[in-house]
């Protein structure tokens, strides 16, 4: 896995424990590094994502600002699924991967979700089930919805 992909996910496990604490009800849904020197944190939260939300986020990353600019932002339309629960949550939707490495001849898959186990998600493209491996995936969103916050 590239080495961006390994940073994000240990930034996610150090933040969203953090947050979520600190911010009652707060979920973080993904973590996404926007540069070396920035990264930007997806939260939900059952009232909705405002300013406000974003406001307490961010002062509970205060201290990551030394190191790095932090913007924080709601799912929007096409929200990150990158966990078991987020694509167990996902089943019978659309969703659109990007993998670290090729499966079925791809890294770039989009279909619908068929099944989410303990190790991966088979997703029905247009040819066929594809089963893909949590580990791989890089980037994951969940397609044609609609979605409120």
């Amino acid at each position: 896995m590239a080495p961006i992909h390994t940073k994000e996910r240990a930034l996610f496990a150090e933040i969203a424990p953090q947050v979520e604490r600190d911010v009652p009800g707060t979920r973080v849904l993904a973590l996404e590094l926007a540069g070396p020197e920035a990264f930007r944190v997806y939260v939900d939260h059952p009232a909705g994502v405002d300013h406000a939300l974003c406001a307490r986020v961010t002062d509970v990353l205060r201290p990551y600002l030394t190191e790095y600019s932090v913007e924080v932002s709601s799912p929007g339309s096409e929200p990150p699924v990158r966990t078991p629960e987020h694509f167990a949550n996902a089943v019978g939707h659309r969703v659109s991967l990007r993998m670290s490495e090729e499966i079925a001849g791809r890294r770039r898959i989009r279909g619908e979700v068929l099944a989410a186990g303990e190790t991966g998600v088979t997703v029905k493209t247009e040819d066929q089930p594809v089963e893909v491996p949590y580990e791989a995936i890089v980037r994951g969103n969940l397609i044609d919805e609609e979605v409120t916050t």
